[in-house]
C-alpha cells in the first residue's frame, strides 16, 4: 500500500474554525436531509445516510440538529435538493472539482462560474478535469489510534487500498462502493474515526509556490462560502514551510 505524499496538503485544509462553523452545520445537515430522502430514514437501512451522520458527528454536529435534518426529510418539508458536480482550473491551472447541492441549478452555475472567474480560474466542461481524480473512500484517524504498523494491519484486513501515516495521524483509502464496510471494520479494530466520506482523490499533483497558494485559497475559501456548494477539492500540494507561511 503506497501512500501519497503530502497528503494533508491535498485536500483544502478544514474549514476557518468559528467563522465556518454555521455554515459546515447546516452543508452537514443539508447532506443528512438528501440522504435521508434518497433512501430509508433509518440509518442502519440508509448507508449513505449512516455515513453522513458519522461525518456530522467527527465536526460536532449536536444531535438535535442532525434529528432536525432527518424528521425535515420524512416530514416533507423544505426543497428537492440536486447534486452538481462542477470542474474548472483556478491559479496555476490547478485542477478544482466542485460538489453542490442546490434547488435552483441556475444560480448555482451563475454563482460558482462567477466566482472562477474573479479569482482566476475559469469554470470548464464536466469531465475536462475529473479524470485526474478518482472518486475513493477515506477514514481519517489521529496519531492515537496507533502506530504505522498497527493501522497498517486493521486497514489491510478492513478491506481497504491505500494508508498514508505521519505524525499528525493516518489516513487510509478504499473503493467508494467499499466505504460503509471498510469503516465499519475498522471501527472494531481501531475505535472511532475522526473522519469518514467520500472523496475525489487525485492521481496527480502540482506543487505550489506561496504565491500560488494565496490565489488558490483566495478562490476555494470563496466557493466554500457558497451556501450551495458542499465540498471543495484540488489537485495541489505545497511544501511544509509554505503552508506555515499561509
Amino acid at each position: 500500500m503506497a501512500g501519497h505524499s503530502k497528503w494533508a496538503n491535498i485536500q483544502h485544509r478544514k474549514g476557518r474554525q468559528d467563522a465556518a462553523r454555521s455554515k459546515l452545520f447546516s452543508k452537514l445537515s443539508k447532506e443528512i436531509t438528501v440522504a435521508a430522502k434518497m433512501g430509508d430514514p433509518d440509518p442502519d437501512k440508509n448507508p449513505r445516510l449512516r455515513l453522513a451522520i458519522k461525518e456530522a458527528k467527527s465536526n460536532s454536529v449536536p444531535k438535535d440538529v442532525i434529528e432536525r435534518a432527518i424528521k425535515k426529510s420524512t416530514a416533507g418539508d423544505g426543497d428537492d435538493y440536486e447534486e452538481i458536480r462542477y470542474e474548472g482550473y483556478g491559479p496555476r491551472g490547478i485542477a478544482v472539482i466542485v460538489e453542490a447541492m442546490t434547488d435552483n441549478r441556475n444560480r448555482t452555475a451563475s454563482n460558482v462560474r462567477s466566482t472562477f472567474s474573479k479569482n482566476g480560474g475559469n469554470l470548464g466542461e464536466t469531465g475536462s478535469v475529473g479524470f485526474m481524480f478518482e472518486r475513493k473512500g477515506e477514514v481519517a484517524y489521529g496519531s492515537d489510534a496507533g502506530d504505522a504498523d498497527k493501522v497498517m494491519m486493521a486497514a489491510i484486513e478492513a478491506g481497504a487500498e491505500d494508508v498514508e501515516s505521519s505524525a499528525e495521524g493516518h489516513l487510509i483509502w478504499c473503493q467508494d462502493t467499499d466505504l460503509n464496510e471498510v469503516s465499519s471494520a475498522l471501527e472494531t479494530e481501531l475505535g472511532e474515526s475522526q473522519s469518514t466520506k467520500l472523496i475525489w482523490k487525485p492521481t496527480t499533483t502540482t506543487e505550489l509556490d506561496l504565491e500560488g497558494m494565496k490565489k488558490l485559497m483566495k478562490l476555494l475559501d470563496a466557493l466554500e462560502d457558497d451556501d450551495d456548494v458542499q465540498r471543495v477539492t484540488a489537485n495541489f500540494e505545497a511544501s511544509d514551510e509554505v503552508m506555515e507561511q499561509l
